[in-house]
């Protein structure tokens, strides 16, 4: 029989792997990072830089499920060391734009070991991940709807 309370049990969560595997993965590219100097999420904000090369904020964070005020120091910080700059839009100051300067192009190249370097470390079949992704994917759609 079961017990009124088992929704209540840590292992009955979906929530809780997701938040230990974030946790882990995080912890897993640590290294690779500190040796470009970034945070995690510095990292997935350059990676949104070098593919996009010019943003408004806004679109960083609708890219990297972020608030602007999350964002803000974090884009400070990444302009402090020279891989981005941020300006006023010239048609709305409201909007920030940034944009990945020399620097930042540079640094992609040093970057581009870390994927594949981190995927060795998890040792994860291709198929599986595909899957995880897919899910993953799908389940934050249904939550940012």
């Amino acid at each position: 029989m079961a017990d009124k309370f088992d929704h209540l049990k840590l292992e009955n969560q979906l929530c809780f792997p997701l938040y230990a595997c974030s946790k882990e993965m995080v912890k897993a590219y640590k290294p690779f990072l500190d040796e470009l100097d970034l945070t995690y999420t510095q990292y997935i904000t350059m990676m949104v830089m070098w593919e996009h090369k010019e943003l408004r904020v806004k679109e960083v964070g609708r890219y990297l499920y972020l608030d602007s005020s999350t964002l803000t120091p974090l884009l400070k910080r990444l302009e402090e060391k020279g891989y981005v700059t941020r300006r006023r839009s010239t048609d709305d100051e409201r909007d920030l734009i940034v944009t990945i300067t020399e620097h930042g192009e540079a640094l992609k190249e040093k970057a581009s070991t870390v994927p594949q370097r981190l995927s060795a470390c998890i040792s994860l079949d291709p198929q599986k991940a595909q899957t995880l992704y897919a899910l993953l994917h799908e389940m934050l759609e249904k939550l940012t709807d």
